[in-house]
Order: structure tokens, then sequence, then C-alpha cells
């Protein structure tokens, strides 16, 4: 087999095709991150870890320009705390961040140890410890214009120098022009939000003579958000996309439906959706919920009473079902039924006729009968809480609809909708939701679903100074540790100690000072008490004599 002589610089071709497909790989990974994040600066911790670990670039730095200033700004530097990426500002020719920024030229400095007097990061390192070490920083550039730069620094051989230089240059390069496509993107759709709401808002104004938004207006972002135009409900996403496809298809029939979903979820939404696009829609859709009267209070309200039959029954009252006659009758929360009631509710869908409280006279009704519920009906009636024969009646189609943590796609257009329907509501014109905003609404898990981001957009609404929903305006259950800036301040190994060592203290006062009761209880032998107590410095003894129902 021939050999293929090349220099040590070099490498073999073998050596030159794993490095490729290595940087490829690493390349694609970053653009996947950047896909993750809505936000920018949130992408950017991800982006220089990936090149510590892959690419051994350490000490990596991001600084972005500040429009309104004119600077540099850091948005993201190994070593740095929150509050030192805060004060971290950077002028034209100002250190080597500077001198890029101004010159546009990538510089390498290969020997650190020599310019610590251009950095702002040589804190707690010696010119021991940054001797030998290469310094990259390079430009992010948009187009003809210079928004930022990328630093970052490696240990390299004297014999490797000059190509592992132009390795990390090419490499960095290639990253600053990443970030520059995704701060571009960004950018961009974040002013095609602008003008398409300036726009729709410049529309409402001259239809109407005010600058705000009209009540159930049907402009072209509510109708985007609508998988068919005219419906109630918000939402494009695949998820939604197949609950309304079986919602077309069951809707026409006389089928009942039984409507899943956690709280918050909709299923009112789509109770009416089913009746808008039935053969009923001419008739009265009537809703009741079940969980919100008491039980002696629901059996008039669904099957009405005669005078005199009841204390107060002053005078004959039509029940919910004799007012749905020919049209759709909601029953929400059916789960919260008793049982009297359910055999009741049996009847009528059996043999689709009632009889008012306190009346003999038999009534017909034709109606179309819609359910919902949060509760898991199929372990009701294992437990015996919900008739079986009942669940199997109003179990025909089953419709589930899915949490709002499941519809993330759904998230920006539920919000756009309160938005604008609470801009109107309080008199405000609200323009635009921020980034960060946006970051921590499509983060958050939303338990409370459609609900809670209706109120969240309400209030933030009301918070809202300049026609913008900033993230300091929602409220601080959707809050991160970086928008507060309560990231952990310490390591994981001195919060662990802190907890063991508080286990073991609090396990010598209970045990009165005896290691060996004191270890079975914590699950360990008593040598490896004994060592902790060592470690930790525990006087243990202080523990022997005390009375720990006081303690």
């Amino acid at each position: 087999m021939d050999a293929t002589i090349v220099s040590e610089h070099t490498g073999t071709p073998s050596e030159t095709s794993d490095r490729e497909r290595a940087e490829l790989e690493l390349l694609f990974d970053i653009v996947r991150t950047f896909d993750k994040y809505v936000e920018l600066r949130t992408a950017l911790g991800p982006l220089l870890s990936l090149l510590e670990i892959r690419a051994g670039l350490t000490w990596g730095m991001v600084t972005l320009l500040d429009r309104s200033t004119g600077l540099l700004k850091i948005e993201e530097a190994y070593g740095l705390t929150t509050e030192e990426k805060e004060r971290g500002i950077y002028r034209l020719g100002e250190g080597l961040v500077g001198r890029v920024f101004e010159s546009g030229q990538a510089i390498i400095v290969p020997d650190l140890a020599k310019e610590t007097r251009f950095l702002n990061r040589a804190k707690n390192r010696t010119k021991a410890d940054m001797a030998g070490l290469t310094y990259y920083c390079v430009p992010i550039r948009s187009g003809g214009n210079i928004i930022g730069t990328l630093g970052a620094e490696r240990r390299i051989r004297q014999d490797m120098a000059e190509t592992q230089m132009a390795r990390d240059r090419s490499l960095l390069e290639k990253v600053s022009s990443i970030i520059a496509d995704s701060a571009k993107l960004r950018e961009r759709i974040l002013e095609e939000q602008f003008r398409f709401r300036r726009q729709e808002h410049f529309r409402e104004h001259e239809r109407s003579g005010t600058g705000l938004y009209a009540e159930g207006g049907g402009n072209g972002l509510r109708q985007g958000g609508r998988i068919m135009e005219g419906s109630a409900i918000i939402g494009t996403g695949n998820a939604m996309r197949g609950v309304y496809t079986l919602l077309a298809q069951v809707a026409p029939s006389d089928a009942t439906v039984l409507i899943a979903g956690e709280s918050g979820t909709g299923k009112e939404l789509v109770a009416a959706e089913l009746h808008r696009l039935s053969k009923r829609a001419g008739e009265a859709l009537v809703k009741i919920n079940c969980a919100a009267l008491p039980e002696s209070i629901i059996e008039s309200e669904l099957f009405g009473h005669e005078k005199g039959a009841f204390t107060g029954a002053t005078g004959r009252h039509k029940g919910r079902f004799e007012m749905a006659h020919r049209g759709t009758i909601f029953l929400d929360e059916i789960g919260e039924l008793s049982p009297r009631i359910q055999v009741k509710l049996l009847r009528v869908l059996q043999e689709r006729e009632l009889e008012r409280v306190g009346g003999t006279a038999t009534i017909k009704v034709d109606v179309r009968l819609i359910t919902a519920t949060n509760r898991n009906l199929e372990e009701q009636v294992k437990a015996g809480k919900f008739r079986e024969d009942l669940y199997y009646r109003l179990n025909v189609f089953p419709l589930h609809i899915p949490p709002l943590r499941e519809r993330k796609s759904d998230i920006m257009l539920l919000a756009d909708h309160f938005a604008e329907k609470y801009a109107e509501k309080n008199g405000k014109l609200i323009k635009r939701i921020s980034t960060p905003a946006i970051d921590l609404l499509t983060s958050y898990s939303w338990p409370g679903n459609v609900r809670e981001l209706e109120n969240c957009i309400e209030r933030a609404v009301i918070l809202s100074t300049d026609m913008v929903i900033h993230s300091y305006n929602l409220p601080p259950s959707l809050q991160s540790a970086a928008s507060t800036r309560t990231e952990p301040t310490t390591t994981l190994e001195a919060a662990l100690s802190r907890v063991e060592k508080e286990l073991i203290v609090e396990a010598l006062k209970i045990s009165r000072g005896n290691m060996a009761s004191a270890a079975r209880r914590l699950g360990i032998t008593e040598r490896q008490i004994g060592l902790r107590v060592h470690h930790y410095g525990i006087n243990w003894r202080i523990y022997r004599y005390k009375n720990t129902d006081r303690d």
C-alpha cells in the first residue's frame, strides 16, 4: 500500500477529513442551538460551551452593537457575572475588542500574557496562567456593517502554532457569520411584526377614527391565527390542526361529543365551534357549568320545575334542555354531576324525553349534547363515582384538547390576540411584544393553559407604559433567573455540602449525639459519618445531653 507523505502541520488525508467532518458537525449543532432559542442572547451561552467542549476554544466572549448608544456591549462572556456583563462596554478603538470593532479586521495575540493591558478579564489570572495562550478576536459582520465581535482563547504548541491559528481563525469567522445571520433574522422578524401591526393600526384608525383596535375586528393577523376564517379557535400548529380536522368531521352530525382536556385549554370554545359548524347553527346553543351549581339547583336548571315543586318555586320554569330544543346543549364539567342527576340525564339521552321537577308530563326534546371534563372519566367509572352506562353514552365521539405546553407554536398567536383584545379594552395601543418577553412566554410550561396566558397578557397590557410588552411586565411566575438576575451564586458542590452537613447535624440532634444511631438514620456506616463529622468540623458531643425536643 502506497504511503502519502505530508508535513506534520498539514496532517494525513484521513486526519484532515476527520477534522473537517468534526467542524461541519460542530457548525451544524451551533445552527441548531440558535434555532432552539427565540432570543439571541440566550443562545450565546450554549454557543460558547460548544466552542469550549468541541473545539477547545475557552474563555469565549460575544459583544454586540447597541444601536442606541453606538457602543459594543458584552452579551455573553465566560467567567463574568451578570453584573459585570451589564457593565461591559467597549468604544471604538478601546482594547483589542474595540480595535477589531473599529477596523473590522480579526486580531490574533500569540502570547496573551504580553497583552493583558488590553483585556478586562485578566482578574484572578496571573501572567504565568496566560503565558502561551493565543487570543482570537474576530468581527461579527452583517452585510457591510460590523455589529459585534467574537473572542476566544487556546493554548497552542509552538510547532503547531501557525496551522492551528489559521484553523481557529477560520472556525471563529464561520461562527461569527452564523451569529450575524441569526441576529439579522431576528431583527427582520421584529421589524416585520412592527410593520404589520402598524399597518393594521392605521387601517383600524381609518375605519373607526381611533387609534385603538376595534372589538372583534377581522384583520389579517387574527385571521392568520385561525385554521378557518370565522372560527373563534386560535392556533395553527399540528396539534390544533389535528383537533380541528376531527371537529370538522363530527360537527355536521348529531353525535354526542365528549371534550376532554386540562382546565383552561378552551373546551367551551371547541363546543361553540362544533355548534357553529353543525346543521343546528341557526338554533340556540345553551351552556351550563355543572360544577358551578349545587345539586338542589342543577336538577331544576337542567330539567325545569313546576310551580310549587319546592319552596320558592313560584312559577313554571323551563329547563336548559327545553331551551335548547332543536339546538345544542353544552354541559361543562360533566364529571361533577351527582349519581342521582346522572340517572336522569341517562334517560334524556336514551329516550329524548324528560319530566320537570314536581311535574308528571313527559316532554320530548330534540337536542345535540356536547359535554366536557378535565377529569379522567374512565378512572371515575372504576372508582364508582360515575355511571358506566352514562359514560359510554357520552363517549360516542371523544375529542381531546392538547394543553398549551404541547402547542408552543400557537403561544405567540394567542399572545398577539390577547394583547389586541386588552389593548382595546383598556384604551391602549400595544405595538409589539419584546424579544425577552417572547422568550419567557415560549419557555414557560403554562400549567393554567390558555386561560393563564390570557391573564398574563392582560396584566402586561395594563402595566405597559411604552406601547411594548416587556419581560418585566409579565408575572413573577414566568420570570427566569437570567431575566431577574438571580442566577445561583454558589457551586453545586458547595450547595450539596451544606445540605449534607445540615442532615448530619439534624440526625445527631435526634439521636442525642449517638453516632451509630445517627449513621443508621442516614443510611451510612459509622466510619462514613465519622469521616464526615471530622470533615465538617461538627462537635457531636454538644448534642449528647441536649433536650432535642426544645432544639
